[in-house]
């Protein structure tokens, strides 16, 4: 299954949500954002040098840490040599060899934003309860209409005491999950680890966290 993170604004934390979407998922994490990588990085091959053909998929997949992840590199020159339409080959082989991959969608609604939705079968989209953020997550729920990547869930991040829930389930035509804000998940986030290596089982953010994977799980039976 290939799942796509995606949202229309950015700084929504619609990397955050990937990062420990795949860790509960135990897949594969892939940072689609060519220009503003935003997931753990380190050293080898990275998904600029795979789409500028200098290496192949498998090769840029890092296993060693605590979640398995093709990472994107930061250089202006790597983003300028990739080619964003080795991108949906590149995820399709990582698929074809983890099982479960979700990506980590560049933010707004550029011609890259949506090459991840071309390849995945299923999406979850990230806002904030700001009506700004849900109104740009409204269109990239949009653009993943267009491209038959069905919508999951919508994760409202930093969901505060009052969240809008029943207001974005409307909106969207899809259950809303809340994801409460929390220290350690940005502590967590900051050491490219899970929240759930830093919080209890029982924790609201590892919970939701949990709902939204049980989602994913149940679109791909």
């Amino acid at each position: 299954m290939i799942l796509a993170v995606t949202g229309g604004k950015g700084g929504v934390g619609k990397s955050t949500v990937a990062f420990n979407l795949a860790a509960e998922l135990r897949g594969v994490v892939v940072d689609a954002d060519l220009g503003m990588a935003d997931l753990p990085a380190s050293r080898g091959p990275d998904l600029h040098d795979v789409l500028a053909g200098r290496a192949a998929p498998l090769e840029a997949v890092r296993e060693s840490g605590p979640v398995a992840i093709l990472p994107c590199g930061r250089s202006l020159a790597g983003a300028r040599a990739a080619d964003p339409a080795r991108l949906c080959d590149a995820v399709e082989a990582v698929e074809r060899a983890y099982g479960t991959v979700v990506v980590d969608c560049p933010a707004g609604l550029r011609a890259d934003a949506g090459l991840p939705l071309v390849v995945a079968s299923a999406c979850v989209v990230v806002t904030t309860p700001s009506e700004a953020a849900i109104a740009d997550a409204m269109r990239a729920r949009e653009l993943a209409r267009e491209f038959d990547a069905g919508l999951v869930r919508v994760a409202v991040n930093r969901a505060g005491a009052n969240p809008p829930t029943a207001r974005v389930a409307d909106l969207f035509g899809a259950p809303a999950v809340p994801i409460p804000d929390s220290e350690r998940l940005g502590r967590a986030q900051s050491s490219g680890q899970p929240v759930r290596s830093l919080a209890p089982a029982s924790a609201r953010v590892v919970e939701q966290f949990e709902t939204l994977a049980r989602a994913v799980q149940s679109c791909r039976a």
